[in-house]
């Protein structure tokens, strides 16, 4: 889809920079206007075919931004190199013509800037087309709402928090229950008769109180009131 989209696209900016630069070679670049001219449409047709990868989803879709690490980085250079070049082959002798051309005798460039005097087009072609990938596209914010789905889930996989009061019910009750049996049971002799009291022979041995050791006592459950 996204080829079908950029080959169009495409096209349509490869059309718009042609008419671009053949409206360029129809002005007249013996003087200050048609020069100038001439170079601001050939970057402006340089700009139109990287703006055009842009909108024909080259990159990640979303809004276009303006890089500025590309932008400093790499087209500043870039403008300043061809800037250089491009007031160095002014028809006449302006103020930028002639401190460049003094510039460039100072730093023995007067060499190479002649002979890239011929492709200045081509260097503002260049131009505008790094300026053009100085722009980038923030891409769709789908993240975002992966992020909010996987804490859903997270929520639906934590369990709830167990009640330890009813899990302590049973054993609750159990207690409670031998509780209440053992307070229901009371000592009796082995006739069946309740032990009204209980002492102590000489070598410490409980005795009930006629005489008879504790041991020949069982329990028995308690009459309720």
């Amino acid at each position: 889809m996204v080829g079908l989209t950029r080959g169009p696209v495409t096209l349509l900016a490869a059309a718009v920079a042609g008419l671009l630069i053949w409206i360029a070679a129809q002005l007249n670049n013996a003087h200050e206007a048609g020069y100038w001219g001439i170079v601001g449409l050939m970057a402006g047709a340089g700009l139109v075919m990287a703006v055009s990868q842009i909108l024909g989803g080259w990159t990640k879709w979303g809004w276009p931004r303006l890089s500025a690490s590309v932008l400093l980085i790499a087209f500043v250079p870039v403008a300043i190199a061809t800037l250089w070049v491009i007031f160095a082959g002014e028809p006449h002798a302006g103020w930028f013509h002639n401190h460049v051309m003094a510039w460039t005798r100072d730093i023995h460039i007067s060499g190479l800037v002649t002979d890239l005097l011929k492709y200045i087009p081509v260097l503002a072609f260049g131009t505008g087309l790094v300026f053009g990938f100085s722009f980038d596209t923030t891409g769709p914010r789908v993240r975002p709402v992966v992020e909010r789905d996987r804490k859903v889930d997270r929520r639906r996989d934590v369990a709830p928090p167990a009640d330890r009061s009813a899990a302590d019910e049973p054993l609750t009750a159990d207690r409670t229950g031998s509780t209440a049996a053992t307070r229901e049971r009371e000592p009796v002799t082995s006739d069946g008769r309740p032990v009204e009291g209980t002492g102590t022979t000489r070598d410490g041995s409980p005795v009930t109180s006629d005489g008879r050791t504790v041991e020949d006592t069982e329990t028995r459950a308690r009459p309720r009131p």
